[in-house]
């Protein structure tokens, strides 16, 4: 598919959605998203397509635009194309990941894998190769923030003060574990595994999903997949459970993710 087709694809489904829309349709609401292509003939009509389906959009033709943007704007989520002159999209995916826990969807020509691969270690949280059917974005959109905003905005980000379960207490300034009892002193906890118990330790008896951990513990580093939760989480139980094998407080559920199955207390 050539990018005259692609961009004729594009125009086509927002007269399609606006025929939709006539009848009736109900829209979604409007998280704003960033464009940034450096091909204008794909940007704007992306945009436009956005926002015929719900959606506030802004456009960047380049890395200072989109940084330019992303200072001035509550941005939701950035849609990045990899192919950029200047400043490639992978590096600006890391200097968004330095600064921002926004997710990011990459968009990429590349038929080689490698630059894919190199761009979810970065952080982005999911990606598309074009030419592509503009539904098949609109629908990887709806879903990472769907995924992002899906846990209780109550428990959302991680505080100060003192979190207690158990015999074990978290200081959540000092990402110091220790032991009530002074059974044994503090205890190490890697950036992910402080991130990790955090988590769990704001959403007790919550079943937390694999992506759920994943958002959490990944923030700005972009350095934990989905494959190796399971992982962080085994490496966590060796540390807190006095029976890693049949933990008393990180749970497994089945199908369903990972539970905090202890009171806490915040002190």
């Amino acid at each position: 598919m050539t990018i005259e087709q692609f961009c004729l694809l594009l125009r086509t489904a927002n007269l399609t959605f606006e025929q939709r829309k006539n009848l009736g349709q109900e829209t979604v609401q409007e998280p704003h998203i960033l464009v940034v292509d450096d091909h204008k003939n794909i940007r704007e009509p992306l945009a436009d397509y956005l926002k015929r389906n719900g959606f506030r959009t802004s456009t960047a033709g380049n890395s200072t635009q989109a940084y330019a943007t992303l200072k001035t704007a509550r941005i939701d989520l950035v849609v990045l194309d990899i192919l950029m002159p200047g400043e490639s999209g992978l590096d600006v995916c890391r200097r968004i990941r330095e600064t921002h826990d926004i997710p990011v969807i990459l968009l990429t020509a590349i038929t080689d894998e490698t630059d894919r691969i190199v761009g979810l270690e970065l952080g982005a949280d999911d990606y598309v190769t074009k030419p592509f059917n503009p539904r098949e974005l609109l629908a990887r959109i709806r879903g990472v923030l769907r995924r992002v905003n899906s846990l209780p905005k109550q428990y959302s980000g991680l505080s100060d003060g003192y979190m207690q379960f158990g015999p074990w207490q978290l200081d959540m300034s000092q990402r110091q574990l220790a032991r009530t009892d002074d059974a044994h002193p503090s205890v190490e906890l890697s950036s992910v595994e402080f991130k990790l118990l955090a988590t769990f330790l704001q959403h007790p008896r919550i079943v937390l999903s694999r992506d759920q951990l994943l958002d959490q513990v990944r923030g700005r580093s972009g350095t934990v997949f989905d494959r190796s939760i399971d992982n962080q989480v085994s490496r966590l139980r060796k540390k807190i459970e006095q029976d890693p094998k049949n933990p008393e407080f990180i749970k497994t559920v089945w199908g369903g993710g990972y539970t905090f199955a202890c009171d806490v207390v915040r002190l």
